[in-house]
């Protein structure tokens, strides 16, 4: 009670000792950069530091109190709250709101904002993300990397960059927020499938005399003993007009699943042929069902604009990795003139969510494209409202409490994509969203000309060899896939 009575005592003072004049009162909230008006964050997340919407404040104070303390920022235009402090503040306020009190500077005169609040969850989120970061043109490669982002900070590792060899770095994940179980995929003269399972990391080749591709879009069964793979042909193309730049598209597609101990990529037949094109697996909780997202085959790129995705789902046998003979269709999109990517169930076996655009399975340039969220137990879908925009909401990665969930939008500026983080309660009711915090964002966001894209939560920092991935990638040695 004494230790809790002087961080009281002690709060208020660094408040009072830095407390503006309070200057004239407006009724409104600050415009603030990101928007952190009513979000609701977890415990642990790195400080909300916010940028002054206005260019013309010279000076702002800032105070964040809650029930059990609070603590301020001044500064210029934007706040730097101190890390342990803020980390302190929300241990102290779980599952209670904070009160915001901006002060802001502008042509020698103070204005006292109306206070805004920030909703601190008990239900606490995983380590950190990972994630890819590249230029949002896609006619050369660039500069681009895979990276590891702790959330109770600022500090950010590359795991792997392509400046340490020549290519591509995508499709990357983890086995439900588990780095130790790992894939990526590497495009270009240095290809390759990178692996780490078991233990071990291994470069592998996984075209084969048998498939039309490489082995592209993962997900891991639960058990790590297998991982679903799609094969694809892919290519991409640009629009004249300035709404949409770009689109990928398959010339064809399969699913096939690799048997991570045995070393064999398994080829069902009910999964493979010619009479559609199938693409993004996930497996379910219990890993005993394989959702994925098909097509009917139609002339590329002519008709481009009529290719639609529905969510199927067959039977998987976790004892064998046999696919079931038979497929069901989950969401028939295509009947509602839209098209179904990135279906990602959650780990407690609830919802699957998924991305819903007018066609193709490339959503991230599609100004249309929204989450949804499919009940598992009632069997309807939902638009998720509370969280989409007006703008790009496409690609997204469950926690592993399944309370959480991360997306990119390009809701900022409509070119660049940005991660957030949402919350969500047992009911599939959504929180307001929340922009992946950063130092100083206005100046940090507004001079970073990448886009974050492949977003994915880990338990712990990954264990993820850079120099090892680096000498696999570039050396002529790879692990064929065996059928």
């Amino acid at each position: 009670m004494i230790r809790r009575a002087l961080f009281i005592m002690v709060s208020a003072a660094i408040v009072s000792a830095c407390a503006a004049p309070a200057g004239r009162e407006v009724v409104a909230e600050p415009e603030i950069y990101p928007d952190y008006k009513g979000v609701t964050v977890p415990l642990g997340i790195a400080p909300l530091d916010f940028t002054m919407a206005d260019s013309l404040v010279s000076s702002v104070d800032v105070s964040v109190s809650g029930p059990s303390g609070s603590l301020c920022s001044r500064g210029r235009s934007y706040t730097r709250f101190p890390i342990r402090r803020w980390h302190r503040l929300l241990k102290a306020s779980a599952g209670q709101t904070l009160r915001v009190t901006v002060r802001a500077k502008r042509g020698g005169e103070w204005t006292t904002y109306k206070p805004f609040s920030i909703n601190v969850s008990e239900d606490p989120s995983d380590y950190g993300l990972v994630y890819r970061k590249l230029a949002p043109g896609y006619i050369s490669y660039s500069k681009m990397g895979i990276y590891e982002r702790d959330l109770s900070s600022f500090r950010e590792r590359a795991l792997i960059e392509n400046t340490s060899f020549s290519g591509c770095v995508n499709c990357h994940t983890s086995n439900r927020a588990n780095p130790d179980e790992f894939s990526l995929h590497i495009r270009g003269a240095r290809g390759a499938t990178l692996l780490r399972a078991n233990g071990a990391m291994d470069a592998y080749e996984t075209k084969t005399d048998s498939t039309s591709g490489f082995c592209v879009y993962p997900y891991w069964h639960p058990s790590g003993k297998y991982i679903a793979y799609s094969i694809n042909t892919t290519r991409q193309a640009f629009h004249e007009g300035p709404d949409k730049i770009i689109e990928v598209f398959d010339h064809e597609s399969d699913l096939g699943v690799y048997d991570v101990d045995n070393g064999r990529l398994l080829l069902p037949p009910s999964l493979k042929g010619d009479q559609r094109w199938e693409t993004f697996p996930a497996f379910s909780a219990d890993g005993k069902t394989l959702f994925f997202c098909a097509a009917t085959p139609r002339p590329i790129p002519d008709s481009l604009a009529a290719i639609r995705y529905n969510l199927l789902k067959t039977d998987f046998d976790p004892s064998t990795g046999a696919v079931g003979s038979v497929i069901e269709t989950v969401i028939n999109a295509e009947s509602d003139g839209k098209s179904v990517s990135f279906p990602r169930p959650s780990y407690d076996g609830k919802y699957l969510m998924y991305t819903l655009s007018d066609y193709g399975n490339f959503s991230i340039w599609h100004h249309e494209a929204d989450l949804w969220l499919f009940d598992m137990e009632t069997g309807e879908s939902r638009p998720l409202d509370e969280v989409n925009s007006e703008d790009t909401e496409s690609f997204h990665n469950w926690d592993s409490s399944s309370r959480w969930f991360v997306f990119s939008s390009r809701r900022d500026d409509g070119l660049h994509t940005r991660l957030y983080l949402c919350h969500i309660n047992g009911n599939g009711v959504c929180d307001k969203p929340f922009m992946l915090p950063q130092r100083d964002p206005g100046r940090y966001y507004n001079s970073l000309f990448l886009s974050f894209n492949a977003p994915e939560f880990v338990a712990h920092p990954s264990p993820f060899q850079s120099r090892r991935a680096a000498r696999l990638i570039n050396s002529d040695a790879r692990t064929p896939f065996k059928l």
